[in-house]
């Protein structure tokens, strides 16, 4: 992926073979040591995803702020209770950044050292590992901020926050940290191709938003004082306050004079997540479904149009005289449609389970007269792919059921994935026949359910899914 220096989100893979690229990404580092998690009490739910997300936001309610707020303009929430801010401060601050540079943090991978000065960024970045006198220096006299990227990889109670999130959009969540001293601001006016939530957890930032140039902006992009006129909203925040704004919203933040240091911390989600991104997913298997069944799809374009010579009839009302039979069959079922790349890059690439729960087969082997239930469903996706394996027959569809529970936390929004990981990746879960399908989603939809009531025509069939879900952790008897 070319990941923008602001905000580092994965680019979605368009095929299995894709690499992901990330100008800042070099090789992973050792797996490092974790920090305790913190004994400040918690303001967030932890129950359900869902409740995390109302706790997030609160007092705001979630039907609102998905009906007024999201996608449509920007959200800020004042918190004036002192036990939310020491929260928020114990998620990450200065001092933590002190620590964690003994474990091997290293310039561009980890942390980005930047300045806007006279509206431009300078990257002050050194080469190698991160000193900590160093970022001391970089604070005081340079007047830098400290952008640290994708620190749930090493506080515990963020890789809690961004897996429950994870969870509630679907969507991979990823989050840095900034830390500017006073009278300074780190980057120059920029959009972002992501839903933000700015959590203020240090000291106070002032926040100028404008009018978006690219509402729901597809890419990262700075703008220009020209271009951008006065600010809609001009606002100072403080610890334990946050801030919403959508993808597009043009920002810039810097410290406020009197003010030692503003760390804050901002998790990032929804990135290629439109229709259009689910458009380019689902067409090739649709129009692939759809060739097999209609000759007129299978009969040859007309001779030299790639020359663009030919006389014959209007390429374009032919399309979409197709596309519109295509939209009628697909509308009332006679083609499946499936996401299938978009669920193994979120897949493959979340955060593994913040759980207590052991990730290896537990409990009683399943037996017939037995009920089971799915363990950590939401982070289960069953995929129609064609199968894999290299014949000189025709391909057949099979069902995949993939999980994230092997996923690594260190690695997580990192980047890069070479060849090797790929393909490892691509052979994590399960593989069952098509035949298998109904019982699978039986499994999604209910809490517990007899074996012998999965929709499989015989004991052997029952007995080898459910059996097969045990052992990759992802079934237990109730």
């Amino acid at each position: 992926m070319k990941a923008h220096p602001q905000l580092k989100m994965p680019k979605k893979s368009k095929a299995k073979n894709i690499k992901r690229r990330s100008s800042d990404e070099e090789q992973l580092p050792p797996k490092r040591s974790r920090l305790k998690h913190s004994n400040t009490a918690s303001p967030l739910c932890f129950h359900s995803p869902v409740n995390l997300f109302q706790s997030l936001i609160q007092p705001m309610e979630t039907e609102q702020f998905f009906r007024e707020y999201w996608e449509k303009k920007p959200l800020h929430l004042q918190r004036s209770d002192s036990s939310t801010a020491a929260y928020y401060q114990s998620l990450f601050q200065l001092s933590d950044l002190h620590s964690l540079c003994s474990q091997g943090l290293e310039y561009y991978r980890d942390i980005n050292v930047v300045r806007c000065i006279n509206g431009k960024k300078k990257v002050l970045n050194k080469v190698g590992q991160v000193k900590n006198s160093v970022l001391n220096k970089n604070l005081v006299q340079d007047k830098a901020t400290i952008q640290f990227h994708q620190p749930q990889r090493f506080k515990n109670e963020l890789w809690r926050i961004q897996e429950k999130l994870e969870c509630f959009f679907g969507a991979l969540v990823g989050s840095n940290v900034y830390i500017t001293p006073q009278e300074s601001q780190g980057l120059p006016a920029h959009y972002d191709d992501v839903e933000v939530f700015i959590l203020q957890l240090e000291g106070q930032k002032r926040w100028l938003l404008y009018t978006p140039t690219v509402p729901l902006a597809t890419e990262y992009s700075v703008e220009s004082d020209e271009r951008i006129g006065s600010p809609t909203h001009d606002i100072v925040l403080e610890a334990g306050d946050l801030l919403y704004f959508p993808r597009g919203t043009i920002h810039q933040a810097s410290t406020p004079t009197g003010v030692d240091h503003s760390t804050h911390l901002t998790l990032s989600t929804y990135q290629r997540m439109s229709w259009g991104d689910l458009l380019l997913d689902i067409f090739p298997s649709l129009l692939c479904d759809s060739s097999r069944n209609e000759v007129s799809l299978r009969e040859g374009m007309p001779r030299r149009l790639l020359l663009g010579s030919s006389e014959c009839l209007d390429t374009r009302k032919w399309l979409a005289t197709r596309l519109r039979s295509l939209a009628d069959k697909m509308e009332t079922g006679m083609y499946e449609v499936r996401s299938t790349h978009m669920k193994r890059d979120f897949i493959m690439n979340r955060l593994p389970p913040c759980s207590q729960q052991q990730l290896t087969p537990s409990g009683k082997i399943p037996a017939l007269e037995d009920m089971v239930c799915l363990r950590f469903k939401e982070h289960i996706v069953i995929t129609v792919e064609p199968s894999q394996d290299e014949t000189d027959e025709a391909t057949d569809l099979v069902v995949f059921v993939l999980h994230s529970l092997k996923n690594q936390r260190k690695s997580h929004m990192m980047g890069e994935m070479n060849d090797d990981k790929v393909e490892q990746d691509i052979s994590r879960g399960l593989k069952f026949p098509l035949s298998h399908l109904q019982a699978l989603r039986q499994l999604q939809q209910v809490e517990q359910l007899a074996v012998a009531q999965l929709q499989l025509p015989t004991q052997e069939d029952k007995l080898s899914l459910v059996l097969a879900l045990w052992s990759e952790s992802l079934l237990v008897v109730v």
